[in-house]
């Protein structure tokens, strides 16, 4: 899968999760938290992550804007959201793009994976199948 990434990297640079994504590592995640506590934690645990800067974040529309600076010196704008499905429910989505206009090869989807098994591991006992 990596190798399909990375070649489909040499012509996109950017790589987005959502619901009805075909690879089931780009589907969105959902934990079995509110709204505003997924929001607490998913700010917190990001916040503390290695590598990712924190620019922005708007509780009131569920966005976190994060910047990070690849090995060769480019620039990926990464904006996880955090929707309510439910009272009880939250879900988390990722959307990562890299500044310039080469592709990334495949590493908007490396930073995706790294975010949410970050998250899954922070937010196990809440994780939901």
């Amino acid at each position: 899968m990596l190798l399909k990434r990375t070649l489909i990297g040499l012509i996109r640079s950017h790589e987005l999760t959502g619901d009805r994504a075909k690879d089931p590592v780009l589907k969105s995640h959902f934990y079995k938290l509110s709204k505003e506590k997924a929001w607490e934690e998913v700010v917190s645990t990001l916040k503390k992550m290695q590598g990712y800067k924190v620019l922005h974040e708007v509780q009131s529309v569920g966005e976190i804007v994060l910047e990070k600076r690849t090995a060769f010196g480019r620039t990926m704008d990464i904006t996880v959201s955090v929707i309510n499905v439910n009272p009880v429910l939250s879900a988390v989505d990722i959307y990562s793009a890299s500044r310039g206009s080469f592709g990334d090869l495949g590493s908007n989807y490396r930073v995706i994976i790294d975010l949410y098994r970050t998250l899954d591991k922070k937010l196990t006992a809440y994780k939901v199948k």
